[in-house]
């Protein structure tokens, strides 16, 4: 997987305007589609959260929708994408 990917689920409303911010943006990036038990425990394990989206930028951890949004607002997410 790249290093920049979402955990996700298109029935999500925040994943949603995750997928806008991060295009907004231009930023590419990989969907992981959080479907079944084993996904979840995957996202639980990588980020200690058992929500989506879980946004990573460059391999950050990023965290969910606010987080990202968050990032952007503050000049995080431009210190991310820069390394």
């Amino acid at each position: 997987m790249g290093k920049n990917f979402i955990y996700c689920s298109d029935a999500c409303p925040f994943c949603q305007r995750a997928y806008q911010l991060l295009e907004r943006k231009g930023i590419l990036y990989q969907k992981k589609y959080v479907k079944n038990q084993n996904d979840w425990d995957e996202v639980m394990e990588k980020t200690g959260r058992t929500t989506v989206p879980q946004v990573f930028i460059n391999g950050t951890h990023v965290g969910g929708f606010d987080d990202l949004s968050a990032a952007e607002q503050s000049g995080k997410l431009g210190e991310i994408l820069n390394g």
